[in-house]
């Protein structure tokens, strides 16, 4: 069973909250929809749409609320995904990416949502530990939409 976190992002969607949350669901593996929360009378918004919605991904906990058109999604928060190898880097591109998604740069994405996500190796950092192999990594990933590890080892190199 998971434990529960202290800290939980909150997604402020429009109305799609839920459809959000179920594809989020679907993309990660041990994830789930915990509840789904509806407007109750006296609530603004009409009564018995979706307001909240409670799921887990790979054990995060996180909240989506219908809260209306008022706030969209920006570049200011993104979520972070570690990738093993570049297989996973893939397989999380094309699913985030897909069905209105958009590929950005540098390893970033925004998804039909309007959410943007980072696509990454797990242990990006260890290629900015030296200054002069941070340098050319970062002159190479400068120049990539989603981020390839093997072209990013050879810049290290």
């Amino acid at each position: 069973m998971p434990i529960s976190s202290k800290i939980k992002p909150c997604l402020w969607f429009d109305t799609q909250a839920e459809e959000a949350a179920r594809f989020y669901a679907s993309v990660f593996r041990n994830s789930e929809i915990v509840q789904v929360t509806r407007r109750p009378k006296g609530v603004t918004g009409p009564e018995g749409e979706v307001l909240l919605v409670s799921f887990r991904l790979e054990g995060q906990e996180f909240l989506a609320l219908n809260g209306g058109p008022q706030f969209p999604h920006t570049e200011a928060v993104s979520l972070l995904v570690e990738c093993a190898d570049q297989a996973e880097i893939d397989y999380f591109w094309d699913k985030l990416t897909s069905g209105g998604g958009k590929p950005v740069q540098c390893g970033w994405l925004k998804d039909r949502f309007g959410v943007s996500w980072q696509v990454v190796p797990r242990g990006l950092d260890r290629f900015f530990k030296d200054p002069g192999k941070a340098e050319r990594v970062m002159a190479a990933v400068m120049e990539m939409v989603k981020l390839d590890v093997a072209a990013m080892e050879a810049a290290a190199k």
